[in-house]
């Protein structure tokens, strides 16, 4: 009775600790080429009608968090979700200007590369204390079991966060879902393919469960 009195009295108000929140801060974290800013690309045009970040076959593209505020999307039911997206720096845990060299990148421009992408990581690991809810994009063709993969997701349970695992280029014929499931089977996944847009709306009702 209390309890119910107490939900009645917070919903006349504009602050209800009892209601649903229905706007997150949400990371995509992962390694670096997994499909992050491909992904995220994919989630803005679908809901914004614009792209958010330039994407390449380089690694480490992405080398400062970027942000995209109010992106609102809608599932079957009609419920909405407002979330401010955050594209993230691949994580690595090593970085070396020589594999920009063989990228065909000059000395000088490899090495500011290297030192931003190093600083990307940094960032990207400082803000997983700001995240509500954590989308990890693997690449669903390489092994799950690499020493970045297990880094993160040791990070987000040490945190408590929320985790859904979109496994990415499930058009690739190497694609394995079952290798990622055993390898992570207290999350959630979905196979997804980013830069095709399949299985996108699976991909959007599992975000439904996850940023509750």
């Amino acid at each position: 009775m209390v309890k119910k009195f107490l939900k009645n009295l917070f919903s006349k108000l504009k602050f209800n600790p009892f209601a649903r929140k229905s706007h997150v801060k949400l990371g995509l974290y992962g390694p670096p080429n997994g499909g992050k800013s491909t992904l995220a690309n994919r989630v803005c045009l679908d809901w914004l009608g614009e792209e958010m970040s330039s994407v390449s076959h380089i690694a480490h593209e992405t080398r400062e968090i970027k942000i995209k505020e109010q992106v609102n999307i809608k599932n079957k039911k009609g419920k909405e979700l407002t979330f401010s997206l955050v594209d993230t720096p691949g994580i690595a845990t090593k970085i070396d200007y020589e594999d920009f060299l063989k990228r065909g990148m000059k000395k000088k421009e490899a090495k500011a590369r290297a030192k931003e992408a190093t600083k990307g990581v940094i960032d990207s690991i400082k803000w997983l204390d700001e995240m509500e809810c954590v989308v990890v994009v693997l690449d669903a063709t390489k092994d799950p079991y690499s020493q970045v993969n297990i880094t993160i997701i040791g990070n987000l349970q040490a945190r408590n966060i929320p985790v859904l695992i979109a496994a990415n280029k499930i058009d690739l014929k190497r694609a394995n879902m079952d290798v990622i499931k055993a390898a992570f089977p207290q999350y959630e996944i979905v196979g997804v393919s980013a830069k095709y847009g399949k299985n996108l709306e699976e991909f959007y009702e599992q975000l439904f469960k996850v940023a509750k």
